[in-house]
């Protein structure tokens, strides 16, 4: 990996196929959602959704979507206006990675870390003090890679997902 030449990029008409041709492991497949999905999702969540392409040089290595100001204590994925447009956090609003796609033959070579970077450098950015994230369990899941990264285990569930949190510092 080189740090000078790795990015993120917008998903465009350019690179969208190079996105959409990032597969991971054939094991994993059953861990994370393929790139379509997640693309489809912010499609239709646009409010919250932060789809990135991540490129090291000019080579796709992942995909990665981030999440701004969901909010989970309706259920829901909406954006409260109010309290952001006051300055006023509101603990039930989250923001996180989403997905973390990394290409079968780049895994092991530091693109997830540098995901997790990305996305908790726009927190900071957007104002947010913590970074969320969700996993399978169990021994073929990501928890290993999460813990190391310093997300600790909420003691919630998405779903059939563990939820982590890390905090940011400033």
């Amino acid at each position: 990996m080189s740090t000078t030449a790795l990015r993120l990029e917008q998903i465009t008409e350019a690179n969208l196929d190079a996105a959409l041709g990032i597969q991971v492991r054939p094991d994993q497949a059953h861990l994370v959602a393929p790139v379509v999905k997640s693309l489809a999702e912010a499609y239709v969540h646009p409010e919250i959704a932060w789809p990135r392409l991540i490129v090291d040089g000019g080579r796709p290595v992942g995909f990665l979507m981030g999440f701004f100001d969901a909010d989970f204590a309706a259920g829901g994925s909406s954006v409260d206006g109010d309290h952001r447009a006051a300055g006023l956090p509101r603990p039930d609003l989250r923001s996180g990675l989403w997905r973390l796609n990394i290409s079968a033959s780049e895994q092991g070579r530091g693109y997830g870390s540098f995901a997790v970077r990305s996305v908790s450098d726009e927190i900071r950015r957007r104002g947010g003090d913590r970074l969320t994230v969700t996993w399978h369990p169990g021994e073929d899941g990501p928890e290993e890679f999460y813990l190391k990264l310093g997300f600790r285990r909420t003691g919630e569930f998405s779903g059939d997902q563990v939820v982590g949190e890390c905090a940011l510092s400033a």
